[in-house]
């Protein structure tokens, strides 16, 4: 499959023939979504806890005696039904919301993205990324002569070029990632993504397995 490289200028220097293993998958729209929501339940977390009757302080006294005042039996102030004690069924902090999916399930669905954004146009494809100075500036001059513009944007580096990175942290709507932490849920975060040539060799040798019959 062909596909349009272009400069740091936005201007059309040639053509790349992308690997069809990735770029060129049949789209499931559901393998992508059950893909999407287990890594965003695995990076949640949870903020949400009560106190049960153990937890909450004091109580270590039983308020009154057991028989002969009339009042009923108790045997702490830290008991649900009193005010100041502990929570029943309340969220606590011990809940996992972790889900496991196959990993050939979300190197199948993270292809299906790639294959979305080069069948829609929404991967822009460059010959090379070079910054010179870590300068916001330098980083949105690019971004402007770029299909993208001011469309929220995802930066496919090769290697850890901090640069890039630091040009690009102040610049709403864009971030960086590295070829080989590359996941379904941050390319349907952003619209583009824009990726140098290196990068696909970087993809292919990290996520892509030849099976060899011999």
């Amino acid at each position: 499959m062909k596909y349009e490289v272009l400069n740091q200028k936005g201007k059309k220097t040639g053509e790349a023939l992308l690997p069809k293993e990735i770029f060129e998958r049949k789209i499931n729209p559901d393998l992508i979504h059950q893909v999407v929501v287990s890594q965003m339940s695995n990076r949640r977390r949870v903020i949400a806890h009560t106190k049960d009757r153990a937890e909450v302080r004091g109580g270590g006294r039983k308020p009154w005696r057991q028989k002969g005042l009339g009042r009923a039996r108790h045997g702490s102030i830290r008991s649900p039904i009193w005010i100041g004690g502990g929570v029943t069924f309340g969220p606590t902090k011990e809940k996992s919301f972790k889900k496991k999916i196959p990993k050939k399930m979300r190197r199948s669905a993270l292809f299906m993205t790639l294959s979305a954004k080069v069948k829609n146009k929404l991967m822009i494809l460059l010959d090379e990324l070079n910054i010179n100075q870590p300068k916001t500036r330098l980083m949105t001059e690019i971004l402007n002569k770029l299909p993208c513009k001011k469309d929220s944007s995802l930066l496919v580096l090769p290697k850890l070029d901090k640069n890039v990175i630091l040009a690009t942290r102040n610049i709403p709507s864009t971030e960086t990632i590295q070829a080989r932490d590359l996941n379904c849920l941050e390319l349907t975060s952003f619209k583009y993504l824009i990726m140098p040539l290196e990068s696909i060799k970087v993809i292919k040798e990290t996520f892509l397995r030849k099976i060899i019959n011999k």
